[in-house]
């Protein structure tokens, strides 16, 4: 025999509002927001690098941010350019820099007591003298970046190459998002510099991603004998003598008056209100010393 029979739902089942599911903006949604970083970036590498571009007044000004791939800026930046691969905090969050190769130069020649200019023929390679200088803009940049960002520290430097096929810094095909921020200054054609990152990057960068759990930390004892601990000032205070003078006698003392004391056998030595130690009264190298005996 084969018994039927119909089943009926105890209470209505469960449904989440949307509220509650709704996800985090998508990437491409992010690009606005990386827009606005860019022009804020802008305004603060006026100020950075002005003392490497002279004295002229440079004015920047950063392009919507846009999807691109790492085929495509192959394409537009030039076969030499100061490409620099830097590393965020957060470990999926590759940075591409690439500053263009004249300006690179022009700042050389300007810091070697030159007047800005590039020779008439690109070299194959940055000179020794232009690679000092990249590596300083690194740092620059990498500052305004963690700024903007509101990153805990700068990116820091990975690998960096003339050539930017050379250098791989991404994966065929990966989704990226790129920021151009054109630099003019004077009646010369302003020159580009380019900041990437994987399009996947961007929640987390910008503050909408799910933050990773930070791995646990060893409790440890604080060693007292390692830094910052070990150059800590400690005050210690031995005291010799705790006497009672009657107020009658205070009130009579005067130069020249001997009062007695009797120096504890043992003197206990305070680190602030704790004693944390006794000892006895003696001398060591004609000076008055105190033997420990016995640890709190």
């Amino acid at each position: 025999m084969k018994p039927v029979r119909e089943f009926l739902a105890e209470r209505a089942a469960a449904q989440h509002c949307a509220q509650l599911v709704q996800r985090g903006p998508s990437p491409a949604e992010l690009l606005p927001m990386l827009t606005r970083a860019g022009e804020r970036l802008a305004r603060l590498l006026g100020g950075a690098l002005a003392p490497l571009m002279g004295p002229a007044t440079a004015e920047l000004q950063a392009a919507p941010a846009e999807r691109t791939t790492i085929e495509d800026l192959t394409g537009q930046i030039a076969p030499l350019a100061a490409n620099s691969l830097l590393r965020l905090g957060h470990p999926d969050a590759p940075l591409l820099l690439s500053i263009d190769a004249g300006a690179v130069l022009r700042m050389v020649d300007r810091a070697f007591g030159g007047k800005g200019e590039i020779p008439a023929d690109m070299p194959a390679s940055f000179p020794l003298s232009a690679q000092l200088l990249i590596a300083r803009l690194e740092g620059l940049v990498a500052a305004q970046i963690a700024a903007v960002l509101n990153c805990a520290a700068p990116p820091e430097p990975v690998r960096r190459d003339g050539s930017l096929a050379a250098l791989e810094p991404f994966a065929p095909g990966t989704a990226l998002a790129a920021l151009n921020i054109e630099v003019f200054k004077g009646l010369r054609a302003p020159w580009k510099l380019t900041i990437a990152l994987p399009l996947s990057a961007l929640p987390a960068l910008l503050g909408h991603g799910d933050p990773r759990p930070a791995a646990p930390r060893e409790a440890r004892p604080a060693d007292p004998a390692a830094a910052p601990f070990a150059d800590l000032p400690l005050p210690l205070t031995a005291l010799l003598v705790d006497m009672k003078v009657p107020l009658a006698t205070v009130s009579r003392l005067e130069p020249g008056m001997v009062l007695p004391v009797a120096v504890a056998r043992a003197v206990p030595i305070h680190a602030g209100a704790a004693v944390i130690a006794h000892g006895t009264v003696g001398a060591q190298d004609d000076r008055v010393a105190v033997k420990l005996t016995h640890i709190a």
